[in-house]
């Protein structure tokens, strides 16, 4: 039945596909365009459906015209990416079909990748494993040493999440050792991840030692975006200690980053762990609320993992302990229900997991507690409960997404609040650059500072190779000195200073407003669009179009008041 179902499917969207090949004609005006400029009508027109589903058609169709396999295989990606759930897997297999033809175990490797990013997301996790492994057949004979520790990344957690600890451990390891040097943000998530690790297979002080690890390294490499998960993770750790207290003040000291990230997964466990330390000093009532944290998260976002199945199992037995058999009753059904997505969705888990609470159990409890409640009429009772939890969840949620749309406007506030960023001032010399002589620091800091007044970073591909050639030096004297006097490393301190110009063309020349992203790259030297668009979120943390939208609102506001100041 299923096959047959398939077939029909992929008929279906064959003959979709078909059709619109061979009526739909590639106007010349945008024939002649780029792949990136079409990229860009992509995401400009996100909320245009009918736009947008016009320019994604016309990406696919211009690949497929050059024959071109690699841009073919981002076509159906821009497709995945906009598509609704259930049409995911029908675009992550074109992608796999494509590649396919293009023989390149690169691309065919990371549309296997993709396919397992799909399944990783719909908490299929067997299926993304299996995929991940196929895809790491094919990078493993490429020479991209990236994609190769990427895809050993994505098995590590999928590893970890299985409950397979000692083969994620070697893997996380792998990625540290190779992420160090290649990419901060990938070196510290593994060396995370394997603090992660640590403590679940018991070793709390080698997962203490991790943790205190990824804090310093995030302050030595100046990327101190994953503290707070190392913070929390130390938290959970100190829970295992039997350090409640300390517990609590790390996970809440986390929370905070975490919530604003709208990571709910990492939210759900801070909150369990809380409620277990209350309950583990006695403190029943207080840790109440937060085990009705977590049951708000598992179901608004339709996420469980097995080790909150014991918040559920808590707050049995405290209603228990309280003869309150109507919120005994809602809890063991809801209990079920995560027992049932569990079985589903963690196969090589659902043997492993301690259920204090068996299926038979919970049954014959259930039964015995309906029978209670029927004698005592309290239906009416149960339904009020739902429809307040459920009032409750409302409110939560509306209080979420209204504060979700302060944060961009509150960091273009900060942005303009405090203007030009300001020179960092010389330094007295230490121990980085003990082997420079002061007399050559000095002259590099001179040509420094001419470099930046006269706009010199705006030269496409500029290299510290590049530019320590312009100032008679090497690129590892330069290196140095950037990195103690401006603070950055280099490629970040030339991003910045076209980023900080960017910023102050567009407050000075509302024309520039008007350009589009590619437009506004190539204005102030980057090699691409996607470069830019990264360097400036990095440097900002808003989008480069919210920041000229705001622009743009305040240039109005300002005619108003004019035009008000005038008719007076």
């Amino acid at each position: 039945m299923l096959k047959k179902y398939l077939f029909i499917v992929f008929v279906c969207l064959g003959s979709q596909s078909f059709a619109q090949e061979h009526t739909f004609k590639i106007p010349d005006t945008l024939l002649s365009k780029d792949f990136d400029y079409i990229f860009d009508r992509i995401e400009e027109f996100g909320s245009d459906s009918t736009k947008q589903s016009l320019y994604l058609k016309l990406f696919l169709l211009k690949a497929k015209s050059e024959k071109n396999f690699e841009e073919m295989v981002n076509g159906y990606k821009n497709y995945l990416h906009y598509s609704s759930d259930n049409l995911k897997l029908v675009y992550s297999d074109s992608m796999i079909f494509v590649a396919r033809q293009s023989k390149n175990n690169s691309l065919i490797g990371s549309a296997y990748l993709s396919k397992g990013i799909v399944y990783y997301g719909r908490k299929e996790h067997k299926k993304a494993l299996d995929n991940y492994l196929i895809a790491n057949d094919y990078i493993s004979r490429t020479t991209d040493n990236y994609l190769i520790y990427k895809v050993k990344y994505t098995i590590g957690h999928i590893k970890y999440y299985l409950g397979f600890y000692y083969e994620a451990i070697a893997l996380f390891r792998e990625c540290i050792a190779y992420f160090e040097n290649e990419d901060v943000r990938g070196y510290l998530n593994s060396i995370h991840s394997l603090g992660l690790c640590y403590n679940r297979i018991g070793n709390f002080g080698l997962c203490s030692d991790i943790n205190k690890k990824g804090l310093a390294e995030g302050k030595r490499l100046s990327e101190r975006a994953m503290d707070s998960y190392f913070i929390h993770s130390e938290g959970i750790n100190q829970y295992s200690l039997k350090n409640y207290r300390e517990a609590i003040n790390h996970i809440n000291y986390s929370l905070s980053v975490i919530k604003e990230k709208e990571d709910f997964a990492n939210e759900a466990v801070g909150y369990f762990y809380i409620g277990k330390s209350y309950w583990q000093l006695n403190e029943q009532e207080v840790a109440l609320p937060y085990f009705k944290k977590v049951v708000n998260i598992i179901e608004a976002k339709n996420y469980v993992r097995p080790d909150l199945r014991e918040n559920y199992e808590l707050m049995i037995n405290y209603y228990k302990s309280k003869d309150n058999l109507s919120l005994q009753l809602y809890y063991i059904q809801k209990l079920l229900k995560v027992d049932n997505i569990l079985d589903r969705r963690y196969q090589y888990l659902s043997n492993k997991i301690h259920k204090e609470y068996d299926t038979k159990k919970l049954l014959h409890d259930k039964r015995s507690i309906e029978n209670l409640l029927n004698k005592r009429k309290y239906n009416d009772l149960i339904l009020g409960l739902v429809i307040g939890l459920l009032f409750i969840s409302l409110l939560f949620l509306s209080y979420r997404n209204i504060r979700n749309k302060r944060i961009y406007r509150q960091k273009y506030e900060e942005l303009m609040s405090k203007g030009k960023t300001p020179r960092v001032e010389a330094k007295q010399m230490n121990n980085i650059i003990a082997d420079i002589n002061q007399d050559k620091v000095k002259l590099l800091l001179r040509q420094l500072e001419k470099f930046e007044k006269e706009n010199k970073f705006l030269e496409k591909d500029l290299t510290s190779v590049k530019l320590a050639a312009t100032f008679d030096s090497n690129a590892k004297y330069l290196s140095k000195v950037i990195y103690h006097y401006r603070e950055k490393k280099f490629v970040d301190y030339i991003n910045d200073l076209k980023v900080d110009y960017l910023i102050s063309l567009l407050q000075k020349d509302k024309l520039y407003r008007n350009y589009t992203n590619k437009a506004l790259a190539e204005e102030v030297g980057f090699s691409s669009t996607q470069r830019f668009a990264n360097a400036f979120f990095t440097r900002t943390g808003m989008p480069v179009s919210f920041f000229i939208q705001e622009l743009k609102k305040e240039e109005t506001t300002n005619l108003d008041k004019t035009d008000g100041v005038n008719f007076h």
